[in-house]
């Protein structure tokens, strides 16, 4: 079956949705980093910190208290199901597009791996496995620059059609 470069086929109005569908996804993605940005989770002590709180330091300027275990499974359970769903989706539309095999295979499985490897490693920190925040950084970095790759990919290739 033929499919790489089969969005460019597409009619100019599916392309349109297919477009704005990424820009939406897109928003709401870095609309959830920001959300990170505000809980200065984005270094190894500040990730630590969102966790496992901070109530043993009195001159902290925001007071932050340990997440509770049904918290941290809530937390684990939607961010794991949501992004698989987002990258489900994304993917779908990256394997239409044309661009080489192996950075599609890449860019549609790397997610979920940094998915687990991301959330996973946030709830093995708050057990105790300390030295996973800087997993999560990493993880978390790669995903997020995947996800920008890949949403960047499919809306060029919907806005530049058969040309």
């Amino acid at each position: 079956m033929m499919y790489n470069g089969l969005l460019a086929t597409f009619p100019k109005e599916i392309r349109l949705f297919i477009a704005v569908f990424v820009i939406i996804l897109s928003i709401g993605f870095f609309s959830g980093l920001l959300f990170v940005g505000q809980t200065e989770s984005m270094t190894p002590s500040g990730l630590e910190e969102n966790y496992l709180g901070n109530e043993e330091d009195e001159s902290v300027a925001v007071m932050k208290f340990e997440k509770g275990p049904r918290e941290m499974l809530t937390i684990v359970h939607t961010h794991i199901l949501s992004m698989s769903f987002i990258f489900f989706l994304l993917g779908g539309l990256v394997w239409i597009t044309k661009f080489p095999k192996n950075w599609k295979l890449f860019l549609t499985i790397e997610p979920f791996l940094s998915v687990l490897l991301t959330f996973g490693g946030i709830y093995l920190m708050w057990s105790g496995v300390f030295w996973m925040k800087y997993v999560v950084i990493f993880s978390g970095t790669l995903m997020t620059l995947t996800f920008t790759f890949a949403a960047l990919l499919v809306f060029l290739q919907c806005v530049k059609g058969r040309n």
